[in-house]
């Protein structure tokens, strides 16, 4: 009977997880701390950093660049960058 509920929980948690918006954006700025603020296309502006991978892969981004973020339903003011599309 443990296992089960054990199981339940594991799927809400990874629903959860899963629960981000994707939007498309403009870099305006390069802020300190490698956090960029980004201008999205419904004109909100958003501070957003880099994701692991790549930071890991040391892909640049520059201000003008068009970038993917990803935003929590929990708080749209920031986002992590995911993609680059220069």
């Amino acid at each position: 009977m443990a296992d089960s509920n054990k199981f339940k929980n594991k799927k809400i948690a990874e629903s959860k997880k899963d629960d981000k918006i994707e939007v498309e954006g403009k870099v305006i700025e390069v802020l300190k701390g490698s956090d960029y603020l980004v201008e999205l296309a419904n004109g909100h502006t958003v501070k957003a950093y880099v994701s692991g991978k790549m930071r890991i892969n040391m892909i640049r981004i520059l201000p003008g660049d068009t970038v993917t973020v990803q935003l929590s339903p929990y708080d749209l003011t920031r986002g992590i960058i995911t993609w680059n599309k220069r």
